[in-house]
């Protein structure tokens, strides 16, 4: 099976997120693994006029999110099924765009360069970053931001299959990875998780020199 089938696969079976969050909003952006828990878009700054990226878009609602306020965002996921499932529910929102690929085989085919590139869960958490790094910072504005999430090192065995989970790295690791291949004003740290539960969110956040 090859790496899109698996992650197809697993496309399939996933659970479609909520059509409103606790708020009442249809849209929302969501950088860990709990439902309405963590920071939401400032983050990223304000993008408004902004060219978003998105490695490992799933069904979009994150980056359709960030068109609503302003952006164009184009999300690549390397799963067929998710860019079905993200083009038939934001088939209404001007200014986004879904396309298939694997990460490093669009940004190395790309002329297009982007404001903001963002990984939630995402391609920054499976591909090599010492390949993956360098063709993202290629890719970027100067003084773009890139930020990403996924879980702590050491929260989770990584599964069996060529979809596990590979760049397992902690906050040091990160902040040293960004600054060797381009990157300033680093910041990386564990988000506590809500009361009950027990495995944090690492978030990462990081501006192209």
């Amino acid at each position: 099976m090859s790496l899109a089938e698996s992650w197809d696969r697993y496309a399939v079976g996933s659970t479609p997120r909520r059509d409103r969050n606790a708020n009442g909003d249809t849209t929302w952006l969501n950088w860990t693994q709990y439902a309405d828990h963590g920071p939401g878009e400032g983050l990223l700054g304000t993008v408004a006029g902004r060219r978003v990226l998105e490695l490992g878009s799933g069904s979009g609602s994150n980056l359709a999110h960030l068109v609503t306020l302003g952006a164009s965002g184009l999300g690549v996921d390397i799963a067929p099924a998710r860019e079905v499932v993200a083009r038939e529910r934001w088939s209404d929102l001007r200014g986004l765009e879904f396309r298939t690929a694997e990460a490093t085989a669009f940004l190395s085919g790309t002329d297009q360069t982007f404001d903001v590139v963002l990984s939630i869960f995402g391609a920054v958490w499976f591909v090599d970053p010492e390949t993956l790094l360098p063709l993202i910072r290629a890719r970027m504005a100067a003084d773009g931001i890139l930020a990403f999430s996924h879980l702590p090192a050491g929260s989770q065995t990584p599964r069996p299959g060529r979809a596990g989970l590979r760049y397992d790295y902690s906050p040091s690791e990160w902040m040293r990875l960004l600054t060797v291949h381009g990157f300033t004003d680093v910041s990386a740290s564990v988000i506590d998780p809500p009361e009950g539960r027990t495995v944090g969110t690492m978030l990462v956040r990081a501006v192209a020199l």
